[in-house]
């Protein structure tokens, strides 16, 4: 079934719920392949006028010195009346769209004063620190991300220094700050202080708030507070999203504003809870629980702890880790697996030549027994990207084997 919007996909309170998207396909891919072809900023910013990029925001940079930040340019123009985050009235004619604004319409930036762009999946709002599109400027529906602890964490390592280098970038892209905790745990630390000495969760969870207390919020594989800290945000996640006054809201400030103290101290019992019971004490060091794994070529990969995992410092995005690794446990896993986060990163120089380096999760190569299957995991966990080989001279040494067409 369809609508003239678009096609029927669910039922919600007894109405039908069509969606409407971009239907653009030879479009589209004209873009995405123009793109590729490119050569400086002029030549970028045709591809983007084409207006059916309806996926990613990007961010750009060039060897003439340029950067900028593109918002995902198929923008249709609606009703502001509206609330666009939930679905609206298809039968009323005023929720139709208006045509698309055109790319000098977006929230996009060239060459900011402040020098640098960043984005986390996060709103354009702060894409370049006080140098950022204002956001009264534009309609409310262009941006529904909101911010993010990731892009906080990125305006952090960015604002304190100018003079970045391919290795101090590559240390910025890792710091460990995590600073979603720097909001959710002053409010808990409050409403400890606030329970009575009787209380049963006053005894219960003292050590774990001093633990936490003199933690600088900053994961390591060695650190006992990292783990302390994300198994209590992850139940306190899972409290947010059973919250239907949630729906609407920025994740995030939800958690960190709107949670009752009752809700914060039990959020910290029940992770404290699921340490002791996976790993007989909370006291259990993150490297311990946070791995990376590959042991097969599998598609849905048959994680396991009894066989070989390397532990990784960072965590997932929610808390602010640039380095981001979204782990969980799998077929009752006491250890958590990464999946998704961080997959290829790269630091790269732009100039009379190119510098780079790169790493890849695990390795580049699917076959098992392949030295490459796995050999790029421990410089995936620490860091330590490898050198990227862009000329023919910079592989004098580094080559196994050579191949020209029809050998």
């Amino acid at each position: 079934y369809r609508s003239h919007h678009g096609p029927i996909v669910r039922e919600a309170g007894g109405k039908w719920i069509s969606v409407k998207l971009m239907q653009e396909p030879v479009k589209a891919l004209t873009e995405s392949y123009s793109r590729t072809k490119a050569t400086n900023y002029d030549s970028f910013k045709a591809t983007v006028e084409l207006e059916t990029n309806s996926s990613n925001n990007t961010v750009y940079a060039d060897r003439d010195g340029n950067i900028a930040y593109f918002e995902a340019s198929f923008i249709p123009k609606r009703d502001t009346s509206f609330d666009w985050r939930s679905p609206v009235d298809g039968s009323n004619p005023a929720t139709e769209w208006h045509g698309l604004h055109p790319v000098a319409e977006h929230p996009n930036l060239k060459n900011p004063a402040t020098g640098w762009i960043q984005n986390t999946n996060n709103s354009p709002w702060s894409a370049a620190g006080p140098n950022s599109p204002k956001e009264k400027d534009f309609p409310s529906y262009v941006d529904r991300a909101g911010e993010n602890p990731r892009g906080i964490h990125a305006i952090e390592v960015l604002s304190r220094r100018k003079d970045f280098t391919v290795t101090s970038f590559i240390e910025a892209a890792y710091d460990p700050h995590l600073p979603m905790f720097d909001r959710l745990l002053p409010p808990l630390f409050k409403a400890y202080d606030g329970l009575a000495a009787s209380h049963p969760l006053k005894a219960r969870l003292r050590e774990q708030i001093a633990e936490l207390r003199g933690w600088d919020r900053r994961w390591a594989v060695g650190s006992v507070p990292t783990s302390v800290a994300a198994f209590m945000g992850n139940a306190l996640m899972r409290r947010a999203r059973s919250d239907p006054g949630a729906s609407g809201d920025n994740p995030y400030d939800y958690l960190a504003t709107k949670m009752t103290p009752e809700a914060r101290l039990e959020a910290l019992a029940e992770g404290s809870d699921t340490l002791v019971g996976r790993f007989g004490s909370w006291r259990t060091p993150w490297g311990e629980i946070n791995r990376f794994q590959r042991l097969t070529d599998d598609i849905v990969h048959p994680f396991a702890d009894d066989g070989p995992s390397i532990p990784v410092g960072f965590t997932s995005a929610d808390w602010g880790s640039l380095a981001a690794f979204g782990a969980r446990s799998y077929q009752g896993s006491k250890k958590i697996y990464g999946t998704n986060g961080n997959s290829f990163v790269a630091v790269v120089e732009f100039g009379d030549s190119v510098r780079a380096r790169a790493v890849t999760a695990g390795g580049v190569n699917g076959d098992p027994k392949s030295k490459h299957f796995n050999d790029q995991a421990p410089r995936y966990s620490t860091g330590d990207l490898r050198p990227v080989y862009f000329y023919p001279s910079q592989l004098a040494g580094h080559t196994e084997r050579t191949y020209h067409p029809g050998q």
